[in-house]
C-alpha cells in the first residue's frame, strides 16, 4: 500500500478527515514524510526510540497511531537553541559542557545527553485508550518531534521516545506545519 493510502486508511478507520498537511512517520524506515493535499512534499531522515515502539507511559518507546500537532514551540529561535521544559535556555548546544551534551562518555540511559534543540512539535494522540488518556497518553508523555545535538546519529534509533530530526530539517518542517495537522506514526 502506498504511503498516502496508509494515511487515508488510518483516518477512515478512526472517522477522521485528513488535514491539508499530514506527517507520516515510519519507525522501521527512519523517515518522516510531509504530505500537502495528498501529495508528497518532502521526506526526511529521522531517529526514533532505541527501545521497541510503545504507547505506554514509562516505556520510553515511540508511540504508534494517529496523532496531531498540539503545540508548536520555538518560533524565531536560532538554530541549535537548547530547550528545557519547552523554554529556550539562551544557549546553543555547543556552548554546554560536553557532559551535558552526552559527549563525555557512553551511558546506558536511553536519550542520555540528547538535547531538545531548535524547534518542538508537541504531539497529542487521537485514539482513546491507544495513545490518548490513561497510561498511554502521548501528550502527557511529552512526545515531540524536535532537533538534536547528535545530528550525526540521525537514522539510528537512539531517542527516549521522541522523533528526532536534524536542526535545519526541523526548522524547515516547523515552518510548513500548523497546530492540528495530523501525524501518523507506524
Amino acid at each position: 500500500m502506498k504511503p498516502w493510502e496508509r494515511v487515508t486508511q488510518a483516518c477512515t478507520q478512526r472517522g477522521i478527515k485528513p488535514t491539508a498537511r499530514v506527517l507520516l512517520v515510519s519507525i522501521d524506515g527512519g523517515t518522516l514524510q510531509l504530505f500537502r493535499n495528498a501529495q508528497l512534499v518532502k521526506s526526511y531522515l529521522v531517529s526514533t526510540s532505541r527501545r521497541p515502539p510503545s504507547n505506554q507511559k514509562g516505556s520510553l518507546g515511540t508511540p504508534r497511531g494517529l496523532h496531531e500537532i498540539v503545540e508548536r514551540i520555538g518560533s524565531g529561535q536560532p538554530i541549535g537553541m537548547v530547550f528545557k521544559g519547552r523554554v529556550p535556555t539562551g544557549q546553543h548546544f555547543s556552548e554546554l559542557p560536553l557532559s551535558e551534551q552526552g559527549l563525555s562518555g557512553a551511558t546506558d540511559s536511553p536519550g542520555s545527553g540528547n538535547l531538545i534543540t531548535s524547534r518542538i512539535l508537541w504531539l497529542g494522540g487521537l485514539e482513546d485508550g491507544v495513545n490518548r488518556g490513561g497510561d498511554c497518553d502521548t501528550r502527557s508523555r511529552y512526545i515531540y518531534i524536535h532537533g538534536t545535538n547528535h545530528e550525526s546519529r540521525i537514522g539510528q534509533n537512539f531517542s527516549a521516545g521522541c522523533i528526532l530530526m536534524r536542526n535545519l530539517d526541523i526548522i524547515e518542517l516547523y515552518e510548513e506545519v500548523r497546530t492540528g495537522d495530523l501525524v501518523l506514526i507506524e
